[in-house]
């Protein structure tokens, strides 16, 4: 790297350092996620070939940091639902009780994910066995609309359309669940 554009790294570094790893620790969880963050960012900084062509320099770190930060939420696994779930010999969809379970210790959180678990395969259970396969398939498995089209060699709008009788049909069944909580 030409002394230059070192003295200017570092001049960038010292000016925005302290900022910059305070906004990054602000949105993420755990602060080795920070540091990798604002490493990477730096990182980015001296791959940089046209830094004087960078019009607001502070706006471009703010702009990486936060597309690194997006990046590491996107990199994330959840728990998928589909790990808790399993289909009983009768066809229906049924729930392990894992997820019932509350690591939070809060009792009123407890009840209500158990309401919702049991009222959302209970009304997945109601839906035309097309329209819960469809739903499953897309919203649990991950699988592409299009994908499932090319799997039951269906049209796509009509796997489309079937998805959305069951959405509308889960959010009728749902909709208490949902006022529920916003009440509190």
């Amino acid at each position: 790297m030409p002394r230059r554009k070192a003295r200017l790294t570092s001049e960038i570094i010292k000016e925005f350092g302290v900022q910059l790893s305070i906004f990054i620790t602000g949105r993420v969880h755990q602060n080795q996620d920070a540091q990798d963050i604002l490493q990477d960012v730096w990182y980015q900084l001296s791959r940089l070939t046209n830094m004087d062509e960078v019009e607001n320099i502070g706006a471009w770190l703010y702009r990486v940091a936060r597309n690194k930060i997006t990046d590491l939420y996107r990199k994330q696994t959840n728990d998928l639902l589909e790990d808790y779930t399993y289909e009983a010999e009768d066809g229906t969809i049924e729930i392990r009780d894992i997820l019932l379970l509350d690591t939070t210790n809060d009792p009123e959180l407890a009840l209500y994910k158990k309401a919702f678990w049991e009222a959302l395969l209970i009304a997945l259970n109601e839906l035309p066995a097309l329209q819960r396969e469809v739903f499953v398939l897309n919203e649990i498995d991950g699988v592409t609309l299009k994908e499932i089209a090319d799997r039951q060699q269906e049209n796509i709008k009509t796997i489309i359309s079937r998805k959305g009788y069951a959405v509308k049909h889960l959010r009728k069944k749902l909709h208490y669940l949902h006022n529920d909580l916003n009440k509190h």
